[in-house]
This record gives C-alpha cells, structure tokens and sequence, in this order.
C-alpha cells in the first residue's frame, strides 16, 4: 500500500468534484483535505479489520466531523465540504460490477455487488448522520454551558 499516493488522489478526486460541484474557490483545499481525511481514516481501518462497510461508516463519520469544523471555521454551510469530502468512498466500482453482471447474465455475482453497494452507501448515510447527532449534542451543551457562565440559565 502507498499511503502518500492514496493520501494525493483522494485529496485530488475530493477537490475535482468541489469544482465540478461549483463550491467557492477558497474551500477547495478545505473539500481536498476532508475527502483525504476520509480516505485515510476508511484505509486504515479495512487494512486492520477488513471490514469494507465498517471501514466506510468510519471514513463517512470523520468526513462528517471534518466538514463541521471546517464550516464552523469557514462560516459556510457544513455541506459544502461533505458533499466533495464523500466521493472517495462512495461504492462507484461494486456498482458498475452489478451491471456488467447483470449484462453479462451472471446474476448470482450481481446480486452479491449490488449487496456490497447498498450496505456500503447505507454505511455512508450512517456515518454522516450519526456525526451530525453527535455534533448537534456538542453544540447544545456548548450553548448550554456558555448560558451558564452568563448568568442566563433557566431552571
């Protein structure tokens, strides 16, 4: 495995597809580094358990994370670099193997393809939505805690 050439495409197809995806000139970088985060995070974790649709749930939770803090950062809209930061995991190869079973009358090996998509893309809306309910828990506490501090608490 070469970690730096992973490291440089996903960071590349992440920030191809912000400008395929129009998003502003200056988060670009942002959208590279938080699809290479992904990436790296969902590598890491199917090379120590090779476990694909968990490896995603991890790679799509980190993405989620990133893209919050980086919209928090940037005062933008956290879907502007979810959006770019997912495409390196997204399950584009077992997809085409489905159909080109399918096409090719191998039904049995299409079925198990179309399986492994599907578990890996429900693995990926996971991902982003158990990071967005953890991140929406932080700042309700966060808001909570900066009222007490002010003295507006209400009990």
């Amino acid at each position: 495995m070469n970690w730096p050439l992973e490291a440089f495409l996903s960071f590349l197809a992440a920030g191809a597809f912000g400008i395929i995806f129009n998003i502003p000139r200056k988060t670009l970088v942002s959208c590279g580094l938080v699809g290479m985060s992904g990436w790296l995070f969902y590598r890491s974790y199917y090379l120590m358990f090779d476990d694909p649709i968990q490896a995603t749930f991890i790679g799509a939770f980190i993405v989620a994370i990133v893209a919050h803090i980086l919209a928090k950062i940037f005062k933008m809209p956290m879907i502007i670099f979810s959006v770019a930061g997912i495409i390196p995991l997204v399950p584009g190869s077992r997809a085409y193997n489905a159909m080109r079973n399918i096409v090719e009358n191998d039904y049995a090996e299409a079925v198990d393809f179309a399986v492994q998509a599907l578990m890996i893309s429900g693995a990926i809306a996971m991902g982003l939505v158990f990071a967005e309910v953890l991140m929406q828990l932080y700042f309700k506490y966060q808001a909570r805690r900066t009222q007490k501090k002010m003295g507006f608490t209400q009990e």
